[in-house]
């Protein structure tokens, strides 16, 4: 089985900087793309941010030049660093990522659990 565990997540007041975590865990041959979602109330899940495994990334237009994506793959870990947070940027943040299991011949995506990013005005 695959788990993948977020953390970081909290209450900040806006202008603030929170950084998420999200550890993959289980049997794991490769990860491919990782990545951070949100879903604020009322709202469809939204791409935030993704990282490859040879470290290319991409952006939502609403975060670029605020959020950074990076990873370790050492560790089956990636980060969301969230700087001049924004009412706006509250939501529950989900994190995926494309797994090949060990013994397994066909990537599978993974998600967290959530965390909650509250951003106070």
């Amino acid at each position: 089985q695959v788990q993948l565990v977020e953390s970081g997540g909290g209450l900040v007041q806006a202008g603030g900087s929170l950084r998420l975590s999200c550890a993959a865990s289980g049997s794991i041959s490769r990860i491919n793309a990782m990545g951070w979602y949100r879903q604020a109330p009322g709202k469809q899940r939204e791409l935030v941010a993704v990282i490859t495994s040879g470290g290319s990334t991409n952006y939502a237009d609403s975060v670029k030049g605020r959020f950074t994506i990076s990873r370790d793959n050492a560790k089956n870990t990636v980060y969301l660093q969230m700087n001049s947070l924004k009412p706006e940027d509250t939501a529950v943040y989900y994190c995926n990522a494309d797994v090949l299991k060990a013994g397994a011949i066909r990537f599978g995506v993974y998600w967290g659990q959530g965390t909650q990013v509250t951003v106070s005005s």
